[in-house]
């Protein structure tokens, strides 16, 4: 059967799986963003729904102080005796693990493990728990490490033992350890994440090693791959389905711009064969967009997504930079409430900025608002985020004493106003429409028609423009001042086509 990748879209790397009967349940990273690590549901592999975070109390994740692409992140999940698992790692805290008996509900405080490295990853085998990373027991060497470990103490069971030092890709991580026949499969990325990105393999007999690698390594890359539709492949996990049938869960990137992407890494799936006694990803060992393979379901055009305000509850897709101030919204009556903050996009801290992830290159989000400045200064509007170096802005912004709609583009030092015009007082409806290249917007006071004021380039909100990015741009509303005001902004529509 035909199928297209992504299947989960938008920012949403390092993906990990785990199946219980015929459900399926995967996790991505998260990095600056609360609530953390958000958790999926499938029956089918192609259709996933975000059922919930695993990560929900601000109090147990400190993430007021992180940077840009720091906070939480490369998840894994994993299932035994009826408990779920996840692993992962806490910028300035170490790695943690948490647990659940049900995925959407809630999950325990964190566990502290004292091992270092990033991507932790758990193996369930043989009524033990082994607990692997990057960590490296010699200076200068990278290899993947492991200890037997109580996952609910985080107590490491005996020593820390190397494993194995990859194919000498660089920058060895994402260590995922499985059990399957007769074989210990120790599977990692290597190539850094970024255009080099990699899948490679090594096998034992003993969980111990040691681990010889995979003749066909790396089993999955796209670093040759001249049809420049997808790059950056690598950091999966193995999967075996209810119907026997084998599959690898990974991030890759699609390309916008010639080799911009500002969408981020995606979460895609590849089938795979077994040769040998080797994991073989088909297709010449790489990802593509328009797969093929032993799925039982067709996949399903995603809906439009819209805001439910008469109720208190968040939906699942939303999400905050940092700790949110719970005192900076209200929700209920068929409205949004967020009220300004000094705090803005461009610091180290929690912004009023209420936003989800971008849903694909093509999109349209629409919000409708009303917002009656007090003081220069205050503005609101909506917000596409990349990082706090390199966004965009339209809204309402009250400058020497006179209510304007503005356009602002920031992309580190280069700061552009491309549009600015008086507007009234009362509801404002915006519109900002999304392609590979451009985002397109639109603007109307009142009841008047929506119409075209400006556009600008996707390349300034570009992960390899801003360098050293992991995350991906989202899409929200945000509120600021330049100190305190009784200014308001009331949301009562906000959707994403």
């Amino acid at each position: 059967m035909k199928y297209h990748n992504p299947v989960i879209k938008g920012f949403h790397p390092d993906p990990s799986i785990c199946r219980v009967g015929e459900d399926y349940y995967l996790v991505t990273s998260s990095f600056e963003y609360f609530p953390g690590i958000p958790i999926f549901h499938s029956r089918d592999l192609v259709n996933w729904t975000q059922i919930g975070s695993c990560v929900k109390q601000s109090d147990q994740f400190p993430l007021e102080k992180v940077q840009d692409s720091g906070g939480i992140w490369a998840p894994a999940i994993r299932y035994e005796k009826g408990r779920f698992y996840v692993t992962a790692t806490l910028e300035y805290y170490g790695n943690f693990i948490i647990s659940a008996e049900h995925p959407a509900g809630e999950w325990s405080p964190p566990v502290k493990v004292p091992m270092g490295g990033i991507d932790p990853s758990i193996l369930f085998d043989g009524g033990k728990a082994y607990y692997c990373t990057n960590e490296t027991l010699h200076p200068g060497v990278e290899e993947i490490t492991a200890a037997e470990i109580d996952v609910n103490t985080g107590v490491l069971i005996g020593e820390k033992r190397s494993l194995w030092r990859g194919i000498g890709g660089g920058f060895l991580e994402a260590p995922h350890l499985y059990h399957i026949g007769d074989w210990y499969y120790l599977m990692t990325a290597e190539g850094g994440t970024n255009f080099n990105h990699m899948v490679t393999i090594g096998r034992s007999r003993s969980v111990w090693g040691p681990y010889e690698g995979c003749p066909f390594n790396p089993i999955l890359t796209n670093v040759h791959d001249t049809g420049k539709e997808v790059q950056c492949s690598g950091h999966g996990d193995l999967l075996q389905d209810h119907r026997g049938n084998w599959w690898m869960i990974h991030l890759a990137i699609r390309l916008a711009r010639r080799t911009m992407s500002h969408l981020g890494r995606e979460t895609f799936l590849t089938p795979v064969t077994w040769q040998d006694g080797w994991p073989m990803v088909a297709g010449n060992h790489k990802a593509v967009l328009n797969g093929e393979g032993p799925l039982w379901e067709e996949p399903k055009e995603p809906k439009e997504w819209k805001a439910d305000f008469t109720g208190t509850d968040w939906e699942p897709e939303w999400i905050f930079l940092r700790n949110p101030l719970k005192d900076s919204y209200r929700r209920g009556q068929g409205k949004l409430r967020l009220y300004p903050s000094a705090v803005t996009l461009r610091d180290a801290g929690t912004p009023t900025f209420a936003a989800i992830r971008q849903r694909d290159f093509d999109c349209e989000l629409f919000v409708e608002y009303i917002f009656a400045p007090v003081r220069d200064g205050d503005e609101a509007g909506i917000a596409i985020v990349l990082s706090s170096e390199f966004h965009y802005f339209i809204g309402k912004k009250r400058n020497l004493g006179q209510n304007t709609l503005v356009i602002e583009k920031r992309a580190e030092d280069f700061y552009q106003t491309p549009y600015q015009e008086p507007i009234p007082d009362g509801k404002l409806r915006i519109k900002v429409k999304a392609d590979k290249e451009y985002y397109t917007f639109y603007f109307a006071a009142g009841e008047e028609p929506l119409r075209e004021i400006c556009r600008a380039s996707t390349r300034f909100l570009a992960c390899e423009m801003a360098g050293k990015c992991f995350t991906g741009t989202v899409m929200g509303v945000y509120t600021a001042s330049l100190g305190e005001t009784e200014a308001v902004m009331e949301v009562t529509r906000f959707e994403m086509l």
